[in-house]
């Protein structure tokens, strides 16, 4: 296992970078910046490449050249347009796990506009290693990405050209018999979290000596049902029963259907607990005893896998495996006596030598404290930053959880945070910077060439549900798994929940909630720039522009979110 950081000094210049799930978050800072910085260009050897390659910017300093305007495609080589950030994330189209190297220099403007090179650190590497800890746990997330200029370029390429609402069927109870485009459009959007579901479903269809435990929630997507089907009496599965989902008509119930032909009517039970029956989980069991667990945010369907972001992780470990077998085998029998039961009513701890300590919490409960309150109480103690991504968030109006990330918002470290929809939530920290983003607001708000793109249909595409407590510090925290972190749904919701106390799990869910975060704010910065009908462009030196102070400036601010956010990611 590699490495999940390195830094390099040269200089004035400091570069840090950080390993995401299969990506790579570059952190920089400069030590007294001069008056003529313009900022920095960013080039990457990628692995069994010869050469350096420039990153690119959506942004120039004009575009009086007769050259493309700001159109959110990235135009521009960051070596004439430089990256006016202190950080830059680097998402390869072809991930590998061979090392990637990087180049990063400072540019400069003096009087005569010409770009001037500067301090430069080359040839700083980093492996984007697939597996987080090896042999013991794996991660990924959904690329979330079918409003984006990315997916509009992959629908653009594909031969015949996709009409990308044909990618998921309109109605969610059609989907068992959807028909899906052939290629590669499906692996592409569902990304890391495709990986582990189908890599794992494969393996147990090949297997005779496995078998399979199913949570499904949301339960429409066609590949997984039929990979299921094709275990026959290897598989068990409880399946949500509440609202939409409980018609005959509806998909959970045809998957039902189906799964009762091939593993027989006792191998299935629709049940919803007190409210829902809202885990996504995959129990692997060799011989009948547990030995793995997949589970997260992610249900098996359309939405969850193609167009939200969502998480999903793998424990190879038969102790954690089994937890989720308790719940599984208390679920079937009805879940009467659920939240009575000791798994429910505490937290329960899993470590070996060399990995990360996990406790694990498990719902519905009569105390929605048991599940809330340590979440919030991480909230409250970090002392460097906090990351969150919470589907529903604006509909929580109470909890720990909710009045933390209030108080968040008033305090003097780097947080960001991503919700569904704003519905009342606190946006701007103190110092005016935008705190929290929501899907919503921006795609029914954004300009050109945003409103080209396909909206990916009803439904909501922030799901995932993550909590990360100062990734940078040996002490970081990160809470996931199912819930939705509110009162209601820790006391009728069957659900899961884990905290894990590693920093390098912490800095791969801080880097997609960077990833989504920026992904979204852009949009915002464009939204402005149309509503003052001038284009975004990039700051050319006070000297020459006469502006009253340099675009670096607040970055250098004692206290702001700018300068929490410089500082954090390159030291």
């Amino acid at each position: 296992m590699s490495e999940f950081f390195t830094t390099a000094t040269q200089g004035n210049l400091t570069v840090k970078l950080w390993r995401g799930e299969r990506m790579c978050l570059i952190g920089m800072d400069v030590a007294n910046p001069d008056a003529d910085f313009v900022g920095f260009s960013i080039e990457v050897k990628e692995p069994g490449s010869e050469n350096y390659v420039a990153l690119k910017n959506r942004l120039n300093f004009s575009y009086d050249q007769g050259g493309p305007q700001v159109d959110g495609f990235r135009n521009f080589d960051s070596t004439q347009a430089p990256f006016q950030k202190f950080r830059w994330l680097h998402f390869p189209d072809t991930p590998s796990d061979q090392p990637y190297l990087y180049r990063v220099t400072m540019l400069h403007m003096p009087s005569d506009g010409v770009i001037k090179t500067g301090d430069a650190v080359s040839d700083v590497s980093m492996v984007l290693d697939k597996e987080v800890y090896g042999g013991y746990l794996d991660l990924g997330f959904t690329r979330n990405f079918a409003s984006s200029q990315a997916f509009n370029d992959k629908c653009a390429a594909a031969t015949p050209q996709i009409d990308p609402t044909t990618i998921i069927p309109s109605n969610a109870d059609n989907g068992l018999t959807f028909q899906k485009i052939p290629g590669d459009m499906y692996q592409w959007l569902g990304f890391e979290a495709y990986e582990l579901l189908f890599g794992l479903l494969d393996e147990v269809v090949g297997d005779p000596t496995l078998s399979l435990d199913v949570f499904a929630y949301d339960f429409n997507e066609p590949d997984v049902v039929d990979r299921l089907v094709k275990c026959g009496a290897r598989v068990r599965a409880v399946i949500d029963n509440s609202g939409t989902h409980a018609p005959d008509t509806s998909a959970e119930s045809q998957a039902a259907a189906k799964l009762q032909a091939s593993a027989g009517n006792d191998a299935v039970v629709r049940m919803h607990f007190h409210t829902l029956q809202h885990n996504k989980v995959l129990i692997v069991k060799r011989n009948d005893t547990p030995e793995r667990v997949l589970f997260g945010s992610t249900n098996f369907s359309f939405r969850g896998l193609y167009i939200q972001a969502n998480n999903m992780l793998v424990f190879h470990s038969p102790e954690v495996a089994a937890l989720f077998e308790q719940a599984f085998e208390l679920a079937m029998a009805g879940g009467a006596g659920f939240a009575s039961d000791p798994l429910a009513s505490q937290w329960h701890v899993v470590q070996s030598e060399g990995d990360p300590t996990t406790q694990f919490c498990f719902s519905p409960h009569s105390d929605p404290t048991l599940s809330l309150n340590p979440v919030g109480d991480a909230i409250n103690q970090a002392s460097s930053s906090v990351f969150y991504a919470i589907a529903f968030l604006n509909q929580t109006k109470s909890g720990a959880v909710r009045e933390a990330v209030n108080q968040l918002m008033t305090r003097d470290i780097f947080s960001y945070g991503i919700s569904d929809k704003e519905g009342g939530l606190t946006i701007n920290k103190p110092d005016g910077s935008v705190g929290q983003v929501d899907f919503a607001y921006l795609a029914s708000k954004a300009p050109e060439p945003f409103k080209s793109e396909w909206n990916g249909g009803a439904g909501i595409h922030q799901h995932d549900k993550f909590v990360v407590c100062d990734f940078n510090l040996p002490t970081a925290k990160v809470f996931t798994g199912s819930s939705n972190l509110s009162p209601s749904g820790e006391e009728g919701n069957g659900d899961n929940m884990v905290m894990i106390q590693d920093q390098r799990v912490a800095t791969a869910f801080a880097i997609e909630a960077l990833r989504i975060f920026d992904h979204l704010q852009f949009r915002n910065h464009m939204q402005v720039a149309e509503a003052a009908n001038a284009p975004i462009t990039l700051a050319k030196p006070v000297a020459i522009s006469g502006a009253a102070s340099t675009w670096f400036a607040p970055f250098y601010a004692d206290g702001s979110q700018k300068a929490h956010d410089r500082l954090l990611f390159s030291h």
